[in-house]
This record gives C-alpha cells, structure tokens and sequence, in this order.
C-alpha cells in the first residue's frame, strides 16, 4: 500500500481465509452454553448465479467428492435459487456433525475457488436454532474473511432480531473474526435451511 493510498483512505481489500471456517465448531459450544442455540445440521454456499456447462460439471464434481461420506442419508449438496437471484449449494447433515458440515462447506467453496469462480462467491452460512424457535445463522463474508449473527424474526415480514445480533457478537467474538462493520452485516433473506 502506498502513501497516496494511506492518505486517501484506501485500504487493500482482506484476502479469504477459508480455514476460518474450521473455527465454527468451538464457536458453537460457545453459542450454545451462552445463548441456548444449537446446530440444525443445514449449512450454504451463496453465489452469483452462473451459467454454463463449465460450471454445471464443477457442481457434478462436487457432489462426486463429497458422496464419498458414507454417512449422509440424503445428496451431498443440493443447488437452490433464492428469490434474489442468489444460488446456493446447501449441504444437510445430522445436528450433531457440524465439524462434517463445516468441512462440506470448506470443500464446496475451495472448488469454487480453484475452478476461477472465487469472484462469484459471496458467503457461507450455518444455520442455528433455541429451544423457542428463534432461528440464526453465522455467516462468513467470503471476499471480508469475517463472520456476522443474523436472526431473522418469526413471521412474513423481513424483519431481524437486531438486539440478538449485538448480542451474540459480543458472545462470540472470542472465537471468531467478527465483522467490525455493522453497515456489511447484510441479511440474508430467501436462505435456504434458515
């Protein structure tokens, strides 16, 4: 970075860290000894939408390596569009193997990544809930390498539950990145598995 750019403000954007990913699992505990939010075994992959046959083999080739687990019940990863034009690849996995459906995700984004798609990645997320039935996810900003809570409130509307989020950043940021930037906090509505 040059001085123009120090005087001006500007700042090198952050490099993904897809290893952050690996910090889910400990952040869960975490999660569920001070807040009562456990795992419901549904994570994603959101993207801009990509066409092609390039990409419909790569989507192939995921699902190949990752139905290599003998231990799922149901397709590696299944491809979802939300209302927004967004593409997800979701991954389902029992509640209690979120190190499992962590390294799914992991996978899912590094071939993206490596077959050139990395500037079409937007986030990953893994989904939550309480014994109340309040609903959240940690979603890791792909192209920041931080992590932010979203808790959609219960109902049609799209409204959130802003002072659980603030709340949980404070409960989590120990164990993860998160997000200093409030204003890139962006909801994720239409996200399958949430």
């Amino acid at each position: 970075m040059g001085l123009l750019d120090v005087l001006l403000g500007r700042t090198k954007p952050v490099a993904p860290d897809l290893d952050r990913l690996f910090a889910l699992p400990s952040a869960a505990v975490t999660l569920e000894a001070a807040a009562g939010f456990t795992p419901t075994g549904s994570g994603a992959v959101c993207f801009a939408t990509v066409e092609g046959a390039a990409f419909e083999r790569l989507c192939q080739e995921v699902r190949e390596l990752l139905d290599a687990d003998s231990d799922r019940t149901g397709p590696p990863v299944t491809p979802h569009r939300d209302g927004y034009g967004y593409s997800w690849l979701v991954s389902r996995r029992s509640p209690g193997r979120l190190p499992e459906l962590v390294t799914d995700l992991h996978a899912v984004n590094s071939s993206l990544e490596a077959a050139g798609f990395g500037p079409q990645l937007l986030c990953s997320l893994v989904s939550f809930t309480d014994g109340t039935g309040r609903r959240l996810a940690l979603v890791y900003l792909y192209k920041r390498g931080t992590f932010y809570p979203f808790a959609p409130l219960p109902g049609a509307a799209e409204r959130r539950d802003t002072a659980l989020e603030l709340q949980l950043r404070a409960v989590l940021d120990g164990d993860l990145p998160v997000e200093p930037d409030l204003g890139r906090w962006f909801p994720v509505w239409g996200a399958p598995g949430l």
